[in-house]
């Protein structure tokens, strides 16, 4: 099997520069394991590898398509699989750096993952109805009723997971959570995770924001506001929904920051819960540990010599 070493985390922890370093050390190249920093157009917001460190080290994944391109997890899951190919070609180790879970997991891990056509077929349309009457939440609450277990793994928002998990209740009588068949792995691979105190990291989730405002993050914002009947995945991105209201009148600049601190730091502990339950993940504490960089080389060289 092909190694592949992956980096985890929240956001803002580290994992890019992390990512370089380790790159520059053991002779890799890195994929973007985030499943915004594929689209051109948006590069603050989705917190990209700088123009010169992507001169340092390769990046694969990074601005290959338009946000107006239809782009799933599916074509994630191929084009990173290329890219490993490439990068193993060339005697160098891939390393897969992002912090979207389940593109991650999708990569490592042999999941089944159909085309957009086959993902319409598989869901009921009873139940495409009830989410376009009733909404995300009482969907999620119907899922919640009928598989609780099932309800625990799939985000309120992620309208699509749990329109196909009360689909296949419904065809089958039988609990979505006991279906789900242990996945084998498509690589040999180390899960480096970066963690630490709560407080630092939101003090960093904060930092990140106000930085962001510095470099243009409104623009893009606003790019994404105008555009948005006519893209749709960006407009799922955290960093550029939270200022809608700011450009509908409805709410303050000031306020609009304030809700995507929220909402970044929300979604970091979303990040570390999912890491935990799904992926098989060795942490290190990059904040507190002045020894972690050190101590993560040596287990990625032992893991190496396996």
């Amino acid at each position: 099997m092909q190694k592949v070493l992956a980096i985890v985390g929240p956001t803002a922890i580290g994992k890019t520069s992390l990512a370089i370093s380790l790159a520059k050390e053991l002779n890799g190249e890195i994929v973007s394991g985030d499943s915004m920093q594929v689209y051109q157009e948006v590069a603050v917001g989705t917190a990209k590898a700088t123009p010169a460190e992507q001169a340092e080290i390769k990046h694969y994944l990074v601005d290959q398509h338009s946000v107006f391109d239809d782009y799933s997890v599916k074509n994630f899951v191929d084009e990173a699989i290329d890219a490993i190919s490439e990068i193993a070609q060339k005697g160098k180790l891939p390393i897969l750096a992002g912090g979207t879970g389940f593109y991650v997991n999708a990569l490592l891990n042999e999941m089944q993952l159909g085309d957009k056509e086959d993902e319409a077929k598989s869901v009921d349309p009873e139940w495409e109805a009830f989410l376009a009457q009733n909404g995300p939440q009482a969907l999620w609450e119907e899922l919640n009723k009928r598989d609780p277990e099932a309800a625990k793994k799939v985000p309120v928002a992620n309208s699509r997971r749990a329109l196909r998990a009360l689909s296949v209740i419904s065809r089958t009588g039988q609990l979505f959570s006991g279906q789900q068949a242990e996945i084998p792995p498509r690589y040999d691979y180390l899960i480096v995770g970066l963690n630490g105190n709560r407080n630092k990291i939101y003090q960093r989730i904060n930092q990140r924001v106000d930085l962001m405002m510095d470099q243009g993050l409104l623009d893009e914002a606003r790019f994404v506001y105008d555009n948005r009947a006519k893209e749709h995945q960006v407009l799922q991105a955290i960093g550029y929904k939270e200022f809608f209201p700011y450009f509908a009148g409805e709410a303050t600049l000031e306020e609009c920051v304030i809700k995507l601190k929220t909402a970044s730091r929300r979604y970091a502990k979303r990040q570390l819960t999912y890491f935990r339950n799904k992926l098989p993940v060795t942490w290190f504490d990059p904040l507190d540990d002045p020894d972690c960089q050190e101590k993560i080389v040596q287990a990625v060289n032992d893991w190496l010599k396996q």
